[in-house]
């Protein structure tokens, strides 16, 4: 087995390569930095809120956004234990249900604001935005509103950026979630401002119609989040940090295994455990004869030195590739 240094940062018995240390210790951070903006800018946007449907429902997003950070914090800190007898496999899927609870709430609140704000707009109720005294005058308070939006548009898109790196290096798809909704956060302050400027012009259905594509932005974030946190506790598949195609380490490991003389065919399925992946390993032996117990444990070394999301490996020598383990698959390396 391989040993581990002592102190060094570690996700269950995995040790993190420098790079993902160092990629952590950023994202960490970034997100300590995320709610510490948050903070900030949920206060403005209370203070200048007014009768905007399109405000409020840009505020409540601004809430609901401290839900990422905190979840990838939580669970970077749980991810962290050791294994044990009543959790053998450790607690990576802290991940996963972190991802979980932060979809669900942007779900169930994205579609709240959704009918709420569908209703305003059947029954026309005609929001108002008055004036507000300040330094010795009378301003109208959308001026206040539309500068407010406007100043919180930027940073969130540049935090997301980073994140997204980060996401990668760490396979972390909470992380890649905020990143993702981040960058995303420019289309609330414009679609809140188009809201505030068409109620100052008279055109009181804009303020509901901006609270509608807020809300609907609120709600695709959390259904897709939901149904990619689902799926991956329920053994989907491993994916790439963004869910856009299967992860090509498994394959990888195959034709490594197909490269030992003594492997006539192989094939593995990967489960994501969170951060970390775990592997079994189906191999046929040439000449049907039983591989020694070093040939195995050689082999699954060099495949656990691959990459460093292959926390656990097992190896099975089988007469042929188990068809009810791998549906859909055949022999050999496709």
């Amino acid at each position: 087995m391989t040993n581990v240094r002592s102190g060094a940062v570690r996700f269950g018995h995995t040790e993190l390569p420098a790079e993902q240390q160092e990629a952590l210790g950023k994202a960490k951070k970034l997100e300590w930095a995320t709610m510490g903006f948050l903070v900030v800018t949920t206060a403005m946007v209370f203070l200048v809120l007014g009768n905007s449907q399109a405000m409020k429902a840009a505020w409540i997003e601004d809430l609901l956004s401290f839900l990422p950070p905190i979840s990838f914090l939580v669970a970077a800190h749980a991810v962290r234990k050791p294994p044990s007898e009543a959790h053998p496999y450790g607690y990576h899927r802290s991940t996963g249900v972190a991802h979980l609870v932060a979809a669900v709430a942007l779900t169930v609140m994205g579609g709240y604001l959704l009918v709420e704000s569908g209703l305003g707009l059947l029954k026309g109720e005609h929001p108002t935005i008055g004036g507000v005294e300040l330094f010795g005058s009378t301003i109208w308070l959308g001026w206040l509103m539309m500068g407010v939006m406007i100043l919180t548009a930027a940073p969130p898109v540049f935090l997301g950026k980073a994140k997204m790196k980060l996401a990668e290096k760490l396979h972390d798809k909470v992380l890649y979630a905020d990143a993702d909704m981040n960058k995303a956060d420019w289309m609330t302050a414009v679609a809140a401002v188009a809201g505030v400027a068409g109620i100052g012009i008279g055109l009181w259905w804009a303020d509901y119609a901006a609270a509608l594509v807020i809300s609907a932005s609120i709600l695709h974030d959390g259904v897709r989040n939901t149904k990619a946190a689902v799926s991956a506790l329920m053994d989907k598949q491993a994916m790439t940090y963004d869910d856009a195609a299967p992860h090509p380490l498994g394959r990888q490991l195959d034709h490594y295994l197909l490269g030992l003389g003594w492997i006539a065919e192989a094939r593995s399925r990967v489960r994501d455990e969170g951060h970390v992946f775990h592997v079994e390993s189906f191999v046929v032996p040439t000449g049907g004869s039983m591989p020694s117990l070093g040939q195995l444990e050689a082999a699954r070394e060099a495949c656990v030195a691959m990459d460093w999301k292959v926390q656990d490996m097992v190896i099975v020598p089988v007469p042929e590739l188990p068809a009810e383990f791998l549906p859909g698959k055949t022999s050999g390396l496709l």
